[in-house]
């Protein structure tokens, strides 16, 4: 499977180059995601990368039966690491964590990503430990910003959690269709903002202030509605990674790295909301 977040650009499976689905094949449908011909229903499906049939005690094929990704495998995880992102955030908060170490947690939590990502196999307690330092990181942002933007922290809450909603309801609707398109437009996007911002973070450390004005003004508010829609976007990647995940019947463990995913890419959202809202409120 392949994703918009990074972690899963090594994962192999894709189509047509893009990101939707997997090797050139047909689109996932409903029903064992094993069977092959009317003639033989258990030989390997086409373009599946999970269909490894076992030969029967006839000598025929016949079907396997692992653990397998779900929609419940995937939000029980999901749960668990935001879970652990939040819970790590209100300590952080509660505890006053000073933005410097915030900062320090935010590096470390940046490796943890980039191992993940290398990783062929995910890792459920990397992935946690991850979740853990970036909710350290996001409280001490959170409650650093809340002091000179007063409810910024809740309010970023409140509209990550509307993008997800909208989102998902829009590809349910398939408002939002997920295809090679669409996905080569979201990474050339995605490529340029971070250049962008990377560029400006230089400008600024080199010549002080703000760099190229990318996070204040109204060119700040423009760049911050393109991050938000930019991780939107992301979220269809990521929804789509997930259905054909399970209609492919995907190993349950591939349910720890759309997990990871999704958290990325809340994350990416939630931090957008709040520089936006720290713009729009004057500092």
């Amino acid at each position: 499977m392949r994703s918009s977040n990074p972690v899963f650009t090594r994962r192999g499976f894709s189509r047509d180059g893009g990101y939707a689905g997997f090797n050139a094949g047909p689109q996932p449908q409903t029903g064992n995601p094993y069977a092959g011909s009317p003639a033989n229903p258990y030989a390997p499906q086409p373009g599946n990368p999970y269909a490894q049939p076992q030969v029967g005690p006839d000598g025929g094929y016949a079907p396997t039966r692992p653990n397998v990704m779900t929609i419940d495998s995937v939000v029980s995880r999901t749960a668990i690491t935001l879970g652990a992102v939040v819970a790590a955030a209100a300590v952080a908060w509660v505890a006053d964590l000073p933005l410097g170490l915030g900062i320090v947690f935010a590096l470390v939590a940046m490796g943890l990503g980039l191992w993940q990502s290398f990783k062929r196999e995910p890792s459920p307690p990397l992935i946690l430990a991850y979740a853990v330092t970036e909710g350290l990181f996001l409280g001490a942002i959170s409650n650093a910003i809340n002091q000179v933007a007063p409810g910024a922290a809740m309010q970023a809450v409140i509209g990550t959690m509307a993008v997800f909603a909208g989102v998902l309801f829009m590809y349910k609707q398939r408002i939002i269709k997920v295809n090679a398109r669409f996905t080569k437009f979201v990474l050339a996007a995605a490529v340029g903002f971070i250049l962008l911002s990377m560029v400006n973070l230089v400008v600024a450390l080199i010549g002080g202030g703000n760099g190229l004005g990318l996070r204040d003004g109204m060119l700040g508010v423009l760049f911050g509605i393109a991050g938000i829609v930019l991780g939107a976007c992301f979220l269809a990647l990521d929804f789509k990674m997930v259905e054909d995940g399970v209609a492919y019947g995907a190993p349950e463990k591939e349910s720890w790295l759309a997990a990871f995913g999704l958290t990325l890419t809340l994350v990416w959202i939630y931090l957008e909301f709040l520089r936006l809202i720290a713009i729009l409120q004057g500092d």
